[in-house]
Parts: C-alpha cells; sequence; structure tokens
C-alpha cells in the first residue's frame, strides 16, 4: 500500500507483516480516520498489551506455565490464609485508577500538550457561545418570571377545585367535538402585549454584519455596544480546530479514548442491566410512552404522512373544488381546473400516484429527494398546499398543519420543533410568515418553530433576484433587528417571535466547496454567481445572531439559538464551524470519520439530533448509522423524524422513528427513555415548561438533575454518564496546562495510559511499565485471562 502507515515494515520469524511503531503516527493530515488507521492501532495495541504487563516476561512467561502440557497442569492457586502479599496491596494490571509512582516525563509531556490542545477547543467554544448569548439562562424565556401566552396545559395532578375540574372537562370536551377547531382556540391576538421602541439603534458594521450601537454617535463612530468576533479571528480559530483534529497523535489519542468509553459502557451494561429494569419498575405511572420526547428535527412541509396529505387533497377536491387557488399563464385557475389540467380526479389519485416517498433512486441523490416534494411531480401542486406564501396566503397548509398539530395534541406526550423556511430573497418574507402564524392561530403548547436559511444564493443570483450576499443578510435580519428596536413595527412578528427557538441552514451539503476561505470577500463584494461554502454561511448567521441576541437580551426578549444541519455529508469544515459557533446541530453522522472531532463533541456534550430513517434513504444504510455507537459513548444525541412525509408511514412517526430504532439495535426501555430526555434537554421549550417534564432541577449535572419520577431513567444510568464524562474533563484538568506552569505533579494512573500508546514509542511505554510496576510472582491473577486458563487446566486434570 503506498500509504505511509505500512510504508515501513518488520519482518517477524513467523512470516507476518507487521506495521513499525514509527508508522502509528505518521497518519495523513486528514481528520478522517480510516479503515487502515484502525488496522494499524488494533496491531500496534495487541503487541502492546501483550508485552506492557506487571508480570515480567523474562520470569512468568506463559510457556513457562506448560498450559499445553496435559501432566502438568496446574490446579487454581492456592493463597495461604496469613499471605505476605495480601498485607501489601498488588497494583492490578486491571485497576485503572493504579498510580505509577515514578514519572515518565517525555509521556507526560506530549500528554500535556494534547491535552492543552484539546482544552484550547473547547475554551474557543465557549467563548463563541458565550458572545452570542447561547447559554441557557442567557435566554430571558428561561427565567421564572417569563410569562408564556396562552399559557400551557394546567398540571393534572394534583388535583383542582371542584369548579375548575368541572371548567377542565367542558373544555376537554369540546376539544374532542371539533381538535382541529380546537387548536389555537385560546390565543386572542388582542391580549399580547406590545412593548415600545428602545434607545438602541442598529447597522450593517465594517464586517458585512448588523451591529448594535448604544447611540448614533457611537454607530458614527463605529464603536458597537458588543463585540462579535471578525471573520478573520474566526477563520483563525477554525483552522486551529482543524490542526489539532488532523493530527495523527490525536486522531489515534482520541480513538482510543473512544473505545474506552465503548468499554466502560459494555462494563456499566454488565453489572446493571438488572438492576435498570427493577429501578423502571419501581416507578409508578412513567413508561416510555408517557415521558415527554421531542422530535427535535423535522420540517414543517413534510410534517404530515403521505395518506394524511393524500386524504386532505381528496377531501379539498370533493368539498371545496371551486376555490381559486393559483395564478399561472395569466390565468386564474380553480382546484378543480388544476386537476383537469393535469387529467386527474379524485378517485385517480393514491399513494403511488403522488410518489412522495424516499426510493432507492434518492440514495446518494439530493436533487432527486427535493423533487419528492412535488406532489404527483407537479411543482404547481406543491405551491398549493404546501406553502406559506401563495396566491391562497397559505389557507390548505395552515389547514393541514392544525391537522397534525391536533393529533399531537391529543397524544399528549409527544411535541415538535417545526422548521419553516426564510429565504432571504425579499425584506418582507419575515412578515408574510408571522402573519401567517398568527392569522391562522398556529399556537400549540406542543409546537415550537426554527427558522431554515435554505443555502441558495447561487440561483437567486442566477434569477436577479438579490445583487449580492448582502441582499441575503439584510434579507434574513434587518427585520429581526427593527422588530428589536420598535415591536410595533412590526407586531405579528414579535409575538411570532415568542415561539421561535432559533435559526437552522439547510442544503445538500455534499456539493463540492472552495477549500481556501482566508481570501473571502465581504458580503458586499460577494456578487460572482458562485454558492458561498457551508462555513461562510455560518458564520455571518452567527455574527448576525450574537449581536441580535444581545440586543433582545437587555430588552427581556427571547433570544435565539444556531442549530443547523451539519455533517450529513460534506467536510469536516462544516462540522468544526458548527462546532464554534451552534448550541446543537442536526445529523452529525460524518462524526464517525473524525475520532478527534468526535471526542470533543463528547466532551462538550454539543446536542445532535440524528435521524436515521432518513440517514437510510439519502446517505448511510441503516446498519451502517453510528447513532448506536455515539449513545453508548456518551454523546448528547436525540432521535428525530426529519421529513415525515418522505420516510415515514404511520400517524405517529417519532415513535415510528423509535420503534425501528428499538428493534435493529436492541435499544432497552431504559435506552429509550434516555433519548427521550436528552430530546427534552436540547430542545428550546421554556425552562417552565421543562421543569414539569422532567424534574425542578433538570439543569443540574448527575443524579441531582434526574427525577426519575418524570423521565422514568434510573438514577444510576444519569450518574454514570456524570461521572464518566467528569473523569474525561478531569483528565484535561490535570494535565492541560494552566498559565505560565505547565508542570504536571500528577502521577500517571492506569486510565490516563488510554490514548498514551497514540503518543509515543511503544518500546519506551512497555519499559516505562515494566520497569515502574511492582512485579509479584505468586500473582498470575495480575495476567488477564489468566484465572480463566488454570480454571480450565483443572477441569482438563480432572478427566
Amino acid at each position: 500500500m503506498p500509504n505511509t502507515i505500512y510504508s515501513n515494515k518488520k519482518r517477524q520469524a513467523d512470516g507476518i507483516d507487521i506495521p513499525s511503531d514509527e508508522g502509528i503516527n505518521n497518519f495523513d493530515d486528514s481528520p478522517y480516520f480510516d479503515y487502515h488507521h484502525l488496522k494499524a492501532i488494533e496491531n500496534h495495541d495487541s503487541k502492546y498489551l501483550c508485552q506492557s504487563l506487571s508480570v515480567s516476561p523474562a520470569a512468568n512467561h506463559l510457556s513457562d506455565l506448560h498450559i499445553d502440557d496435559d501432566e502438568a497442569l496446574p490446579t487454581l492457586p492456592q493463597v495461604p490464609e496469613k499471605s505476605s502479599f495480601l498485607k501489601e496491596p498488588v497494583t492490578h494490571t486491571a485497576d485503572p485508577n493504579a498510580k505509577f509512582e515514578a514519572k515518565d516525563d517525555a509521556i507526560t509531556a506530549e500528554l500535556c500538550v494534547l491535552y492543552g490542545n484539546l482544552q484550547k477547543c473547547l475554551d474557543l467554544r465557549e467563548k463563541y457561545i458565550t458572545l452570542s448569548s447561547q447559554r441557557l439562562m442567557d435566554d430571558p424565556r428561561n427565567h421564572d418570571d417569563w410569562n408564556i401566552y396562552p399559557a400551557p396545559p394546567p398540571k393534572s395532578w394534583p388535583l383542582p377545585s371542584p369548579e375548575e375540574l368541572e371548567r377542565r372537562k367542558a373544555k376537554e370536551k369540546a376539544r374532542e367535538a371539533d381538535p382541529v377547531a380546537a387548536v389555537g382556540s385560546d390565543f386572542d391576538f388582542d391580549q399580547c402585549e406590545i412593548p415600545g421602541p428602545h434607545v438602541y439603534s442598529f447597522g450593517v458594521g465594517p464586517d458585512g454584519f448588523y451591529q448594535v450601537y448604544k447611540n448614533e454617535l457611537d454607530q458614527t463612530a463605529g464603536h458597537p455596544l458588543h463585540p462579535v468576533p471578525s471573520p478573520r479571528e474566526f477563520y483563525d480559530d477554525m483552522e486551529f480546530i482543524l490542526s489539532v483534529i488532523s493530527d495523527g497523535p490525536a486522531k489515534s489519542f482520541a480513538f482510543r479514548r473512544l473505545r474506552y468509553l465503548d468499554s466502560k459502557w459494555q462494563m456499566y451494561i454488565l453489572l446493571n442491566e438488572f438492576q435498570e429494569l427493577a429501578d423502571s419498575k419501581r416507578t409508578p405511572h412513567r413508561d416510555f410512552y408517557n415521558v415527554r420526547k421531542v422530535d427535535t428535527h423535522v420540517h414543517h412541509s413534510s410534517s404530515m404522512n403521505q395518506k394524511h396529505l393524500l386524504r386532505f387533497i381528496k377531501s379539498k377536491m370533493k368539498k371545496s373544488p371551486d376555490d381559486v387557488v393559483i395564478y399561472r399563464d395569466n390565468h386564474h385557475l380553480t382546484l378543480r381546473g388544476v386537476f383537469e389540467s393535469l387529467g386527474l380526479t379524485a378517485y385517480d389519485l393514491s399513494i403511488d400516484t403522488l410518489d412522495m416517498h424516499a426510493h432507492k433512486d434518492s440514495f446518494h441523490r439530493f436533487d432527486k429527494f427535493n423533487l419528492k416534494y412535488n406532489p404527483i411531480g407537479e411543482s404547481r401542486l406543491r405551491e398549493i398546499f404546501m406553502k406559506t406564501d401563495n396566491y391562497i396566503q397559505g389557507k390548505y397548509l395552515a389547514e393541514i398543519t392544525k391537522e397534525v398539530v391536533s393529533d399531537l395534541e391529543s397524544s399528549k406526550y409527544q411535541m415538535v420543533e417545526y422548521r419553516v423556511s426564510i429565504y432571504g430573497r425579499s425584506i418582507d418574507e419575515w412578515d408574510k410568515l408571522a402573519k401567517w402564524v398568527v392569522n391562522n392561530k398556529l399556537f400549540s403548547a406542543n409546537v415550537r418553530w426554527l427558522i431554515q436559511i435554505p443555502r441558495l444564493y447561487n440561483i437567486y443570483k442566477a434569477s436577479n433576484a438579490i445583487n449580492s450576499f448582502q441582499d441575503i443578510i439584510t434579507n434574513v435580519f434587518e427585520p429581526l433587528f427593527e422588530v428589536t428596536k420598535d415591536p410595533s413595527s412590526h407586531p405579528e412578528l414579535h409575538v411570532f417571535l415568542q415561539r421561535v427557538i432559533g435559526f437552522d441552514t439547510v442544503d445538500d451539503e455534499s456539493k463540492p466547496e472552495k477549500p481556501i476561505f482566508k481570501d473571502f470577500p465581504l458580503p458586499k463584494d460577494w456578487t460572482s454567481g458562485v454558492n458561498p461554502p457551508y462555513s461562510y454561511y455560518l458564520y455571518y448567521m452567527y455574527a448576525n445572531t450574537a449581536a441580535l441576541n444581545k440586543w433582545r437580551q437587555a430588552r427581556g426578549f427571547t433570544t435565539l439559538v444556531l442549530r443547523p444541519h451539519c455533517g450529513e455529508a460534506g467536510d469536516t469544515d462544516h462540522l468544526t464551524a458548527a462546532f464554534l459557533t451552534s448550541y446543537g446541530i442536526s445529523h452529525g453522522i460524518l462524526l464517525r470519520k473524525v475520532p478527534a472531532l468526535q471526542y470533543l463533541y463528547y466532551l462538550a456534550q454539543v446536542g445532535i439530533a440524528m435521524s436515521p430513517l432518513s440517514n437510510n434513504a439519502l446517505f448511510l444504510t441503516y446498519e451502517r448509522n453510528p447513532l448506536p455507537q455515539f449513545f453508548q459513548r456518551g454523546l448528547n444525541i436525540s432521535l428525530s423524524t426529519d421529513d415525515p412525509l418522505q420516510f415515514h408511514f404511520t400517524k405517529e412517526p417519532l415513535i415510528e422513528e423509535y420503534s425501528v430504532a428499538a428493534q435493529i439495535w436492541k435499544l432497552s426501555s431504559t435506552d429509550m427513555c434516555e433519548l427521550a430526555r436528552n430530546s427534552v434537554i436540547q430542545s428550546g421549550w421554556e425552562n417552565q415548561i421543562k421543569t414539569h417534564w422532567i424534574g425542578k432541577d433538570w439543569h443540574k449535572p448527575g443524579v441531582e438533575g434526574n427525577d426519575m419520577q418524570k423521565t422514568n431513567v434510573p438514577d444510576i444510568r444519569v450518574g454514570f454518564r456524570y461521572e464518566t464524562l467528569h473523569e474525561e474533563l478531569e483528565a484535561l484538568r490535570r494535565y492541560a496546562p494552566k498559565g505560565e506552569s505547565s508542570e504536571h505533579e500528577e502521577p500517571l494512573s492506569k486510565k490516563d495510559y488510554v490514548g498514551v500508546a497514540g503518543l509515543a514509542e511503544s518500546s519506551s511505554i512497555q519499559q516505562h511499565l515494566m520497569s515502574k510496576s511492582p512485579v509479584d510472582k505468586s500473582h498470575i491473577g495480575s495476567f488477564p485471562g489468566a484465572g480463566l486458563v488454570a480454571e480450565r487446566a483443572k477441569l482438563r486434570s480432572g478427566h
């Protein structure tokens, strides 16, 4: 092979080629981790594990035990009642907390450099998240005095007064009589409070994003109220992280640490599986079906299943055939006229006719997948039934949305975070969307909204809808700054934003991008027909959101977070940019190829909304999906549906997603309840509501933040997750350089050596272990597996 890992080989006596020790760290400068990297590390580890034992190779070699000699097979070693080695504890090979008295300065120094780089990556993320007010308590909606309107459903327990109970029963009876009309029935726009204007001003800064100024004098002088990282600073920080995750020893180290997390999980499950089941059975009332679960990633226009959409279209064709629904080719067309032009009747329609499910031909074909949004392959039907901004002002989409939401309200325990689009083609898109939501009363305790920004600059530019990338920034963000300064200028938008969580960015990530980003022009100068890369979009979304959030926080308005589509395909730059700037991501399946970045996502507990059924149809078959591996390692993941219209068949797509995952990956009820708890934590619901759903101290770490009566997740599971994460972060604390002094005083432990083999020569590690570890010849059990060998020897000798 041409790869440098196999370039230098040693020929063993038995004729087997083994990579040289030097080749382990000679990975290329890519952050990806391929099959040959894995095999090299496994071969390297096998030598390391077999030679670096506390048993001396010379004195206690296996060959000296004569295990193949039937006549010399020993019985199990007998320990005298008063044994000398019992008085002095022996450092056992399997004890991960065992300390080495003597230090190896070379290994410790290497470890400090690596942990220092990882700590700097985490510090950079913390800086960006803090500057953009994306932390939990930065959002005023998470404060105890936040007023939620319309108010969420009252608690069922304890029981209210008889009069209140009768009122609730009457309301529930009316809802059951007409569940669709009941959606949003308690919302009255006239009851919404609209604050007055604010003294701050805003404008586009020299780097192309909006800035907030204390007054017009500061704006003229160019002194913004809050600092935002410049494009140059962002790309420098991004380059640093890319260099860290592309470093050979760092990849090898992270891979071993992740395998260590896998092993800890397997040991935990072996020891506690039945205890978890017993704890769950002791919890009254709660099970998987009645714990709160949030669909953390679902697109609104495809939130219904195919059968639901088909039934709705047939209903409209029968009941409202004369509705004028579209203006096309200088003619107004009724619904009947549209279907006559297609040569179809209501009887002709079927699931197969709609053809909206993602079949085999969509795999790695995002262009074909996008066409699946067109019923019967007709874009005019998509405009009529699945758009908010059309000739009928989104009437049909509002009606079917209410039907879907009414099903959610009936289920009570399922919530959704719908993505709706703001394209950036015109300045009035926000007002149209807000009026559509407010006028159709699309408010529900089960629904929150995210705004997705499609990365389609090149298409808008080709159609002359915009002149430069600055036009997209203006059209997307200027209305938000206006409504923050004076909510009365966009009253519907102000009310709508109280239910908006944040921003998403969507499009095909597999499209090729320009690899060099330091020479990118400012948005006003980006006038070519080439689409900007992912990191460019994400940076300007971040910069504008950071400035906006500081102002909204000061005014006591809701803030917005970034939760983009990321890591579904494409380059590792996407995941790196999102790690710096975003509260959470959707998909993230490419983390399986980037162990160092996956380890960083674990340490930072970045929320990842994964959709394996969606990935199965588009980019990665179900059995290869890394979700079960991410889950057992302790990454902060949740299950989501993405596009029920294209990927699901049932009325409850989220339950369908959990069901398939449980069947394929053998998830236990505790596993599913933990995923459900993760989804609530990742979601953007107000703190008051999360407190009711998963416990009043849910934001606290470890067992202290778990209320099993509400989550049905045993305390031992939450405690294990916290202790494992705390152990990894504690290693950062111990080894990362502190200020001017980078000296490390604490001795290395066995668990610290997990991953060290990737930092130094295996021979030096072996010599270090053999020279520093105490040897007790009578303690044969210190050899892994020796007890089993002896037991088999005893059985064989008895025949």
